[in-house]
């Protein structure tokens, strides 16, 4: 079954449609009573059909759009808004939206009416018709057909599209470092012999086409650069090609050759004869050198040639070469001896080229490759191979050190004449042929065995220089220690001799002393002894005197005997005296008593006690 729809829906559905046809309807009402209704976003476009009444039925010769009124495409278009009186049977109006230019961007115009382009001219000129929204404006004041060298900036325009085309191009955008070249289709031609246009002042970096022109620039390439920025540049009017700035790198001077300006003076002086160098801005060898750094200039007017003024090193070896690639053409030298022998040479030559130098070198080759090709390379390599011929092989390997000395003199005077300074020449590896090389090679592993065994000579010398010094090493500690010994012992010496005087100055002083205390002590015993020796004597002499001294002595005697325990009475009698008397005399008794001491004894003899002695008097001397 077939679904029916609500109610509530049927009638809106139905509301709807009678609305737009209300509107429709409305419109078709308006429209038929004369009334236009631009919307505000768009400009109406109006094509008469036809004209009743006036002079201006029909557009003139040569022209595609009416400015009196005439049957066809109007000049003037309608704004947005409600206009009348535009009969639906005779006026047509299309709704154009706004020309729109966004941001980075231009738009380029050209006119389908307009008078004939000028006789050399590429482009119409420029004429004040706000822009293009008033293609009146710019047919009365004599705009030209075709492409225009004006354009439209970045904005919302009203613009009559069958009158004006427009395309919308990128605007010109140069990044940092970079250079823009600009060739103009427009403008004077060159004159014969120049190859870029001058520097034209007004123009606003060419976004002024129409005062370029009128400022009587030429077409073509010009002088004049772009740096980095945007620029609202008519396509047609120039291209612009990206150049990176030109860069002096450090250690290096530019010296430019301008191919564009005036002739310049001279200015290199007499003794300069291979090339001019002229003032800057002049065409020619700028005297002036660029310093290191960053230029803006034009590569296709002006070149600048880079000049090493730092110390260059240029290789005579194959295979080598430095970053600069000056040498990257240059190999090693072969040279023939004297003797016949040929072999190959490494060579390194130091150059520097003055700051100021620089322009007449660059005047005189070219370029520092052409310096090197046409007099380092030649210079340098026939200087050694006639070095080579005037020696044999081997001197010529014996005394490389003055080789180089020469070289490096006779090659500095050469350079001289070119402006270049030879700072250094340097002989590198010298490749002798295999026959000679085999001889020395021997000669000079003999020299080496007898170098080697000298030098185990001395090894040996100085080894037992070391065992020796070893030994003495080992001994050290104990010499050590024995003169540690002797300097105890003298110390020891010296403190027993210092302890011996010590001694003998003591014993010495306690002896004086002693010896004064016994002299005091003896003179006293002398004189007691004395006093009782005379008391004595005078006693005896007394006893003797009151006696004879026959009684005196044999009383003395018989006292000494009986204290000596001498036995009076002998155990043998020895007579002796005259008339066969037997003796009594004291002789008699002493010879019988030794007698007595000859005879064997078969006993001993009873002790005789002797008498006790009296006990010494007080004052008698122990």
């Amino acid at each position: 079954m077939p679904t029916t729809l609500p109610p509530a829906v049927v009638a809106l559905v139905a509301i709807l449609v009678l609305v737009v046809l209300i509107m429709m309807t409305y419109r078709l009402i308006l429209r038929f009573f004369g009334v236009v209704i631009i919307r505000e976003d768009c400009i109406g476009i109006v094509n008469k059909k036809f004209v009743l009444v006036g002079s201006h039925k029909t557009l003139p010769d040569g022209q595609i759009i009416a400015l009196n009124g005439e049957a066809g495409y109007q000049a003037d278009t309608l704004a947005p808004g409600i206009h009348f009186l535009l009969w639906p049977w005779q006026y047509a109006v299309t709704l154009q939206k706004f020309i729109a230019i966004s941001e980075g961007n231009v738009g380029v115009v050209e006119a389908s009416g307009g008078n004939p382009l000028c006789e050399g001219r590429v482009l119409g000129k420029a004429v004040d018709c706000d822009s293009f929204q008033s293609v009146r404006a710019f047919l009365e004041r004599g705009g030209e057909r075709g492409p225009q060298i004006a354009i439209i900036p970045p904005g919302v325009y009203r613009i009559n599209t069958i009158f004006f085309s427009i395309a919308e191009v990128p605007a010109l955008e140069i990044a940092d470092n970079m250079v823009g070249i600009v060739t103009t289709k427009d403008g004077t031609p060159l004159a014969t012999g120049d190859i870029a246009g001058t520097e034209i002042p007004n123009h606003r970096m060419f976004q002024d086409a129409q005062q370029f022109v009128n400022g009587g620039g030429f077409k073509g390439l010009q002088e004049q650069v772009l740096l980095a920025g945007r620029y609202f540049i008519n396509p047609r009017f120039a291209t612009v090609e990206l150049k990176p700035m030109t860069e002096v790198p450090i250690a290096n001077v530019g010296v430019v050759i301008a191919y564009v300006g005036a002739a310049g003076i001279d200015l290199s002086g007499e003794g300069f004869k291979h090339g001019n160098l002229v003032s800057t801005g002049q065409k020619g060898v700028w005297a002036q050198p660029l310093d290191p750094g960053k230029y803006p200039i034009n590569p296709y007017t002006h070149r600048v040639e880079c000049v090493p003024t730092a110390n260059v090193v240029l290789n005579w070896a194959t295979g080598k070469s430095e970053s600069h690639n000056l040498d990257k053409n240059l190999s090693t030298i072969t040279v023939r001896s004297s003797d016949g022998f040929t072999f190959n040479l490494d060579v390194a030559q130091i150059i520097h080229i003055p700051r100021n130098d620089a322009p007449k070198v660059i005047a005189r080759f070219g370029t520092v490759a052409n310096l090197v090709t046409q007099v380092l390379e030649p210079t340098i390599g026939n200087y050694f191979r006639n070095a080579a011929q005037g020696s044999d092989a081997i001197e010529f390997l014996r005394k490389r050190q003055e080789r180089q000395e020469s070289a490096r003199a006779a090659i500095s005077a050469a350079l001289a004449d070119y402006n270049v300074g030879a700072v250094d020449t340097l002989i590198g590896d010298i490749v002798p042929p295999a026959a000679l090389m085999t001889t020395l090679t021997d000669r000079k592993i003999a020299e080496q065995q007898k170098v080697t065994y000298e030098t185990q000579m001395l090894a040996q010398g100085e080894r037992q220089k070391l065992e020796q010094a070893t030994a003495l090493a080992a001994t050290q500690a104990r010499v050590v220690d024995a003169e540690r010994q002797v300097t105890i012992a003298e110390f020891s010496a010296q403190a027993s001799v210092k302890k011996a005087e010590g001694e003998a100055k003591s014993k010495t002083i306690q002896a004086s002393a002693d010896a004064q205390v016994l002299k005091t002590v003896g003179d006293a015993t002398a004189v007691k002894t004395l006093a009782i020796g005379n008391a004595e004597a005078a006693v005896t002499k007394a006893k003797i005197e009151s006696m004879e001294a026959g009684n005196y002595a044999a009383i003395q005697v018989a006292q000494a005997l009986s204290q000596s325990g001498f036995r009076l009475v002998p155990d043998i009698m020895v007579a002796g005296g005259a008339n066969g008397q037997g003796g009594g005399t004291l002789v008699d008794v002493l010879l019988a008593n030794l007698i007595r001491d000859q005879v064997p004894k078969s006993a001993p003899a009873a002790p005789v006690r002797p008498p006790s002695r009296p006990a010494p008097d007080a004052d008698e001397p122990k």
